[in-house]
């Protein structure tokens, strides 16, 4: 913090006193390689290659676990999650669906928007308990392939 008694050649740092730890969040934006790693280019750039390519086998292993049983948008936040502690446009990226994530929570908290959802889906499960009505009245509990000409 400035207090006014700096020396010309003495360097200001501007602190944060805001609460929040955007600004902290801002200065972490690029590659979290060790030092050492960071310290010799040819190193550096294989170690990009070799995050990038883990990233996206664990990426395409998400993908494919959107069609497969699996957790698949886990999988593949988590590849995302490995691209960010190398590449600033991941950690950007992961930032956004972060707070698209906290925005979508803050507003399916609110009263009216729970009021809303829960009535729809009173709603939902009243028409599939009348449908199964209606089903098990006319079928009983066979399965509509097995029934012979009606």
């Amino acid at each position: 913090m400035n207090t006014g008694s700096n020396t010309p050649g003495e360097a200001v740092v501007a602190e944060d006193r805001t609460g929040t730890d955007e600004a902290a969040a801002d200065r972490a934006l690029g590659s979290r390689a060790p030092e050492f790693i960071k310290a010799r280019r040819a190193l550096h750039l294989s170690w990009q290659v070799g995050v990038f390519i883990v990233g996206l086998a664990v990426v395409v292993a998400g993908v494919a676990m959107l069609v497969l049983p699996g957790p698949g948008w886990v999988v593949i936040f988590g590849g995302m999650a490995i691209w960010a502690t190398e590449f600033v446009w991941a950690q950007l990226v992961l930032r956004w669906t972060k707070r698209k994530v906290t925005e979508a929570a803050q507003r399916a908290l609110d009263p009216k928007v729970r009021r809303r959802n829960i009535i729809l889906t009173s709603i939902g499960v009243v028409i599939v308990c009348v449908l199964a009505a209606i089903y098990l009245y006319k079928f009983g509990l066979q399965m509509p392939w097995k029934i012979k000409d009606q």
